[in-house]
């Protein structure tokens, strides 16, 4: 199954609250179910810049140490992509715009994250996501 690996806490945001706007450089043609990794990495200072604008958007989010990372922790559908010069709602001005909707939390799965769109074998998903 397609996977897109997310910082935290923004991984947090898609599956657990309102985080419906993915932000990228690049557009993405497909639609469907892809999984959000949890990135390993997440430095004090990002969180802190994550956490403000969350808390702007009305979203508490958890402290950094309880966060899940290095893991796959949900799936979301892909619906649209677009591209915007404006900011709206948790869409970035100058990025594409990922909307996203149905986010499922699954039992987290320990694995590597990739750049870009990688593959996470089926048999791994279809154990936690049934």
């Amino acid at each position: 199954m397609k996977a897109l690996s997310v910082r935290q806490p923004w991984a947090w945001a898609i599956i657990h609250s309102t985080k419906n706007i993915e932000n990228r450089g690049w557009p993405i043609n497909y639609r469907g179910d892809i999984l959000i990794h949890a990135a390993k990495t997440c430095t004090k200072k990002e969180y802190q810049l994550a956490r403000e604008f969350c808390q702007g958007m009305g979203v508490v989010i958890p402290e950094l140490i309880s966060l899940r990372r290095g893991q796959v922790i949900g799936i979301v559908t892909i619906v649209d992509c677009k591209f915007s010069q404006v900011a709206s709602g948790w869409g970035m001005p100058g990025q594409y715009h990922w909307k996203l909707e149905n986010p499922r939390e699954i039992t987290p799965i320990p694995y590597i994250g990739r750049l870009g769109i990688f593959e996470v074998p089926d048999d791994l998903v279809m154990e936690v996501a049934a």
